[in-house]
């Protein structure tokens, strides 16, 4: 990581102010307090209980992996009974230490502190060049210990004697979990642990790579689960294991593989969770939907899962799981979707407007365009997000769909019976000069031919970023004028506020004037909302994306903290690329008592 330590600390000091104001942080939590006495539902677990949470290296997606900074926020954003996940390496003399990696140059900067102590050895015929560490990082307290011994045999090698070490830490620390991609290393174990108190897990690695004590392909090791149990009490596996995902990354039907090991009474573990990795399309970028398909599934939930974000796993656990039936209530923030559902599919097209319907949208969007015979027809900017990122949207569906009139958007919104409709004019005042056409009359046409002028059931929202646009609609009440706020802004001081009160009932505002961000942290909340409801003005907050490039590091990659984050705030809507996301955590009974509490 290239932060230095020194920043980190700092960044660690100005999030816990944060969280003083910030429920978000504790939704998770207030999840669990919400379901406290209410533990009814069953999970597919090997015992029905919930999975666990491992957090490899403590929250190592964000901090140094196995740094004190990391421990201490898996501490402060997870479960209570949040397991650590230690990966074993062992000092010339002896003394353990927890860090992912040989090198150690991939997660410290011991580079810096030792340049010239880097030395070169040979771990399973793979030359790596190792700097060996003076720090001991094993004086963690948390619930429950895993400690992972990835190269039993490496520091045998090496004449020292990571069996022992391990028999020594079971009896001083009290270790809840050992795993192990080495056979005779757990065999080793088998007869030394208390198996009441201590768990051996076999870890699969690819299936191509071949296990050290069988000779033998993790491939054809997994045929022969029963053998496993005979000195193992599950196994822990890449998640391709029980969810493969093909070349085009797009989910393959899920394996058995959970199924089978519960079988034989083994618990099965998935690793190779992370946020700020590239995922299966079929997850839209939301890492919650990816852990709701391991632990909340109609046939199998995993025993736990290894993770870099803890805070993600348990907000999947806690509040997500068992929701899907879940409805929301009819008051609340409203999903206004940013041409349509246009994370899924082509924006402003039939199939994004579709799709957006779909997935729980109340206000689906048209941002109108004129042609040069005066038709209009919804389109936004044709520019995708991210792709500087390397960061693709589902391609299979790149090019599907058509563009819509004006006419045919309000006919699909009828005929789907939303809760209302956006209408985005830009550049009024262009078109009437340069161009001769007055897009203001055509909108307002449109919508009295399709009877939105006088129907209630209906909402009708009007936005542009010109007021003198918004005042020619004022003859109708049963529209909500909406002020676009192009740029970021920190107040809303009183006699502005009542200016925007003559001609605007609502304002649209970028995220960035809702919460200031530095160095990409959050520093502070303004008081533009505060402001705008003083006066009785809705707030809409916008552009929400799932891609974890949008988020700042304290949301933790994670675009369902960024929803808290604002709904907390009391923002009155969110105008989103994703809608399905925002209706996940609405709809969820869970985070609607969680948010009571907090």
């Amino acid at each position: 990581m290239d932060v230095t330590q020194e920043k980190l600390n700092v960044k660690l000091q100005e999030w816990k102010k944060m969280i003083r104001t910030l429920p978000f942080a504790f939704f998770l939590i207030h999840c669990a307090l919400a379901q406290n006495g209410n533990n009814s539902k069953t999970w597919k677990t090997l015992d029905g209980a919930e999975p666990l949470v491992l957090a490899r290296g403590g929250y190592s997606g964000l901090f140094p992996d196995s740094s004190l900074q990391a421990f201490q926020f898996v501490k402060a954003t997870s479960l209570p009974n949040v397991t650590l996940f230690c990966d074993l390496q062992l000092t010339k003399d002896s003394r353990g230490i927890c860090l992912t990696s040989l090198n150690l140059d991939n997660s410290t900067d011991i580079s810096h502190a030792f340049p010239d102590g880097q030395k070169t050895y040979n771990v399973c015929l793979i030359a790596v060049q190792q700097i060996s560490t003076v720090e001991d990082a094993k004086g963690v307290k948390l619930p429950l210990f895993w400690l992972n011994v990835q190269y039993a045999s490496f520091y045998t090698e090496h004449n020292l004697e990571p069996a022992l070490y391990v028999e020594k830490a079971i009896r001083v620390m009290g270790i809840n979990y050992i795993s192990s991609p080495e056979i005779g290393f757990l065999k080793t174990l088998n007869e030394k642990v208390n198996k009441a108190k201590t768990k051996l897990i076999l870890r699969f690695l690819e299936k191509d790579t071949v296990e050290p004590t069988t000779k033998q392909t993790y491939g054809s090791i997994l045929a022969n689960l029963s053998n496993i149990k005979s000195f193992a009490s599950g196994i822990l596996v890449p998640k391709e294991y029980v969810w493969p995902v093909n070349t085009e990354m797009y989910l393959e039907p899920a394996t058995t593989l959970v199924t089978d090991a519960h079988k034989q009474g083994l618990e099965v573990y998935a690793s190779g969770f992370a946020n700020d990795i590239t995922m299966s399309y079929n997850y839209s970028y939301d890492p919650t939907a990816e852990y709701l398909h391991f632990i909340d599934n109609s046939q199998f939930s995993v025993d736990g899962v290894l993770t870099d974000f803890p805070s993600t796993a348990s907000e999947s656990i806690a509040c997500l799981a068992h929701s899907q039936n879940a409805t929301r209530p009819a008051k609340g923030p409203l999903i206004i979707s940013h041409n349509g559902a246009s994370g899924i599919y082509p924006g402003s097209t039939d199939l994004a407007y579709e799709q957006a319907i779909d997935d729980g949208a109340d206000i689906i969007d048209c941002s109108v365009q004129m042609s040069k015979d005066g038709v209009a027809f919804c389109l936004d900017s044709a520019d995708l997000p991210y792709l500087h990122s390397g960061l693709k949207r589902d391609p299979a569906n790149s090019n599907k769909g058509r563009f819509m009139t004006l006419s045919a958007f309000l006919e699909i919104a009828q005929t789907k019976a939303v809760t209302g409709i956006l209408i985005n004019i830009q550049n009024a005042a262009y078109l009437a000069s340069k161009k001769g056409l007055s897009i203001t009359d055509v909108v307002a046409n449109a919508l009295i031919n399709a009877t939105f002028d006088k129907q209630h059931t209906q909402k009708v929202l009007i936005q542009s970023d010109d007021s003198q646009v918004l005042s020619k609609f004022k003859h109708n009440p049963n529209y909500q004028k909406v002020l676009l706020i192009n740029e970021t802004i920190s107040a809303a001081p009183k006699p502005t506020v009542d200016e925007i009160r003559k001609y605007a009932d609502a304002v649209t505002v970028e995220k960035t004037s809702i919460i200031k961000f530095s160095n990409s942290f959050a520093s502070a909340f303004t008081s533009v909302v505060d402001d705008m409801h003083a006066a009785n003005i809705s707030v809409y907050a916008f552009p929400f994306r799932n891609e974890f490039v949008s988020l700042v590091f304290d949301l933790l990659s994670d675009p369902m903290v960024e929803l808290a984050t604002y709904f907390a705030h009391e923002v009155d809507g969110v105008i989103t690329d994703f809608p399905a996301t925002a209706n996940v955590y609405l709809n969820d009974p869970k985070i609607r008592a969680a948010n009571e509490l907090s």
